[in-house]
């Protein structure tokens, strides 16, 4: 009896050690895993912070290099040109000048017809032109360097009460067919038809896509976007074509096949009337000085898409 008492009682020691030792080893097990995952967490943030610490480094060391870079430039770069394409070169201008100060960029309006002659004589580092180059210029040896897209608005006086025009009705006031408001659903007034000098961009680009090349019946033939402007705005009955971005309240602008002239539209290829901005170079691009490449590479970047949305004018890239 007492043999079978100690026989339970050893049984039982037995049973408990075995139990003990289970539990320590699951808590061992547990210790293990627990310092594993502390030790992985401590690498994921060595390595994070290596990384940000990298990432830190690498834009100091870039923007060293860019300031290093435009410490080095220097010089003077001529334009000329387009007169439609001034509110977009005077703020290229004068942001490309604030990266690099010691670059200055000298621009002049005077048309894109002369802008072409001057960048092919040698006179201007750059041609800007608002319409595409001709086989002949190309001939040349001219490249042509589309840096944006510009919408051509259609503006009447702010009185007058014609709010849209179809393709073939504009078509009809610059061929002369049609002569009074009247016949286009306006007021029984004569309509004054407006439009740029011979060698003008804009009219090259306009009649153009009217099909109306050097068949426009203009009352008044004007040197200058600006000029358009006053004309139109001053006159009962004047219809002119502008460049999209020079547009204020002294006009009205008609939307063309019942598209308003915007940007979006444009981009969504809904509004018709839209030609190139040219920055044209006498080579490639690739061929010129050191300041002209800068420019270029400054257009064709984030820095000079930004520029070109502020003057409501459309990226290339």
């Amino acid at each position: 009896m007492e043999e079978r008492i100690m026989r339970k009682k050893t049984l039982a020691i037995m049973c408990s050690a075995v139990m003990v030792m289970g539990a320590l080893a699951g808590c061992g097990s547990s210790s293990t895993e627990t310092t594993a995952a502390t030790t992985a967490a401590e690498t994921t943030a060595a390595d994070t912070t290596a990384a940000d610490t990298s990432a830190e480094e690498t834009t100091a060391e870039e923007t060293e290099a860019e300031t290093e870079a435009a410490a080095d430039l220097s010089g003077s770069i001529s334009m000329v040109g387009s007169t439609s394409m001034e509110k977009f070169a005077n703020a290229l201008s004068e942001v490309f000048m604030e990266k690099y100060p010691n670059v200055t960029v000298q621009a002049e309006f005077v048309g894109s017809g002369a802008g072409i002659e001057a960048v092919t004589s040698g006179s201007a580092d750059i041609g800007n032109s608002s319409r595409n180059l001709t086989d002949e210029e190309k001939a040349n040896g001219i490249a042509e360097n589309i840096v944006a897209i510009d919408g051509i608005a259609v503006v009447v006086d702010p009185a007058n009460t014609v709010a849209d025009l179809t393709k073939q009705q504009l078509t009809d006031i610059y061929s002369g067919t049609v002569t009074n408001w009247s016949e286009v659903g306006g007021s029984d007034s004569p309509i004054v038809v407006v439009g740029r000098e011979a060698g003008s961009g804009t009219r090259s680009a306009f009649e153009e896509i009217l099909g109306l090349e050097d068949a426009c019946a203009y009352s008044s033939e004007l040197d200058s976007t600006g000029a358009v402007m006053a004309r139109v705005a001053s006159t009962p009955g004047a219809i002119g074509y502008v460049s999209l971005d020079v547009l204020d309240d002294t006009v009205k602008a008609l939307n063309l096949e019942g598209t308003e002239p915007t940007a979006e539209n444009i981009k969504a290829g809904s509004y018709f009337l839209s030609r190139p901005f040219v920055m044209a170079t006498n080579g490639e691009i690739s061929e010129q000085n050191e300041l002209v490449q800068a420019l270029f590479d400054f257009v064709y970047s984030d820095e000079g898409d930004a520029v070109i949305e502020t003057v409501g004018l459309i990226s290339t890239r």
